[in-house]
C-alpha cells in the first residue's frame, strides 16, 4: 500500500497539472470560434443528458488543424523556432561544457562557490534580467558604447531586433540548465578510468574524447532536452530582442489567442507543438530503456 501511494502521488499531479489541461486545449482545438465567452463552440451541456453529449462529440472537428497546412505562416513558424532552438542548444553546449569540465576539475572547496556563481542569475527576475540585454545590445547600449570607445567598429552595430539578439538571449537565459546536468555527471566520473587510459597510450585529449565525452553522454542529453524544450517555445525573449522580424511559434500562439482572439487554432498549435517536443522525448526514453536492458 505505501509503495502503491507513492506511485500515485506523481501520476495524480500529473493527471491534474498536465493530462487534464492537456485535454481541455485539444478540446478547443476541436472547436470552431464563436463570438461568445469563452469564445468557441460547442459547449458541453450535461443538463441536456446522453443526447447533449452525443451532440458536443458530434460537432468537434479537425478543421484547424487543416487550417494550419493550408497556411504557410504556422510552418514557416515551427521551422524557425525548430531552426533558432536547435542552434541556441548547440550554442549552449559549446558554452556550458567547457564551464562544467571546468567545475568539476576545481579543487572540491571551491566547488559550492562556482555553482552559486552559475545559479546567481536566479535570484533575479527573468523579465528584469532580458530588459538588461535590451539596454545592452542596443545601438546606444554598453556594447556598442564599449565598441565605439576601443575604436573596433566606427559605427554602432544593429544587434537589436535580430536574430543574433536572440541567440543571446536564449544562450544566456538557459547556460545555467546545460551546465548543471552536465557539471553533476563530470562530478561523479571516476577519475581512475582517464588514468588508465592515459596509461594504455592515449593523450589527454585523446582520453577527453575516448572517455569523458562518452561518459558525460546523460548529462549532455539532459542538458540539451532542458535548453531545447524551452527555448522552442519561447515567447519574451524573441518579443523583446528579435522585434517583429523573428518568427517563432511562441509569438503566434500569443497573436492567436490575445489579439486574434481564436482560441480554437491557437490551441491546435499549441497541440502539434507538444507533439513535436513529446515524440523525441519518448523515443529517447525507448532508446535508452533499450540500451540498459541490453546492458543487463
Amino acid at each position: 500500500m505505501r509503495r502503491l501511494i507513492l506511485i500515485l502521488v506523481p501520476y495524480a499531479w500529473l493527471l491534474a497539472l498536465f493530462l487534464v489541461p492537456f485535454l481541455i486545449v485539444v478540446k478547443i482545438s476541436l472547436s470552431d470560434v464563436a463570438l461568445a465567452r469563452p469564445p468557441y463552440l460547442p459547449q458541453l451541456d450535461l443538463a441536456a443528458g446522453w443526447a447533449g453529449v452525443k451532440d458536443f462529440f458530434q460537432q468537434l472537428d479537425f478543421e484547424n488543424f487543416t487550417f494550419l497546412t493550408s497556411d504557410d505562416l504556422y510552418w514557416r513558424a515551427y521551422l524557425s523556432s525548430l531552426r533558432i532552438a536547435l542552434i541556441s542548444t548547440v550554442l549552449t553546449l559549446l558554452i556550458g561544457y567547457p564551464v562544467a569540465y571546468a567545475m568539476a576539475s576545481a579543487q572540491p572547496e571551491w566547488r559550492p562557490t562556482l555553482m552559486m556563481l552559475v545559479i546567481l542569475p536566479f535570484w533575479t527576475s527573468f523579465l528584469i534580467r532580458v530588459y538588461s540585454w535590451m539596454g545592452i545590445l542596443s545601438q546606444n547600449g554598453v556594447l556598442n558604447s564599449f565598441l565605439l570607445w576601443t575604436g573596433v567598429i566606427s559605427e554602432p552595430l544593429t544587434i537589436m531586433n535580430t536574430e543574433i539578439a536572440v541567440y543571446v538571449g536564449i544562450v544566456y537565459t538557459y547556460l545555467p540548465f546545460m551546465i548543471l546536468p552536465i557539471y553533476a555527471t563530470l562530478e561523479k566520473l571516476d577519475v581512475s578510468l582517464i588514468e588508465a587510459a592515459e596509461d594504455l597510450g592515449c593523450s589527454r585529449a585523446s582520453a577527453f574524447w575516448l572517455v569523458t565525452i562518452p561518459l558525460s553522454k546523460p548529462g549532455i542529453i539532459a542538458g540539451c532536452f532542458l535548453v531545447f524544450i524551452p527555448a522552442l517555445g519561447e515567447f519574451v525573449i524573441p518579443s523583446l530582442l528579435g522585434g517583429s522580424g523573428t518568427l517563432m511559434i511562441g509569438k503566434v500562439l500569443w497573436e492567436e489567442f490575445f489579439n486574434n482572439r481564436d482560441w480554437p487554432v491557437a490551441s491546435a498549435v499549441a497541440v502539434v507543438l507538444l507533439l513535436i517536443l513529446i515524440i523525441p522525448i519518448v523515443l529517447f526514453q525507448r532508446n535508452e530503456q533499450k540500451n540498459r536492458e541490453a546492458g543487463k
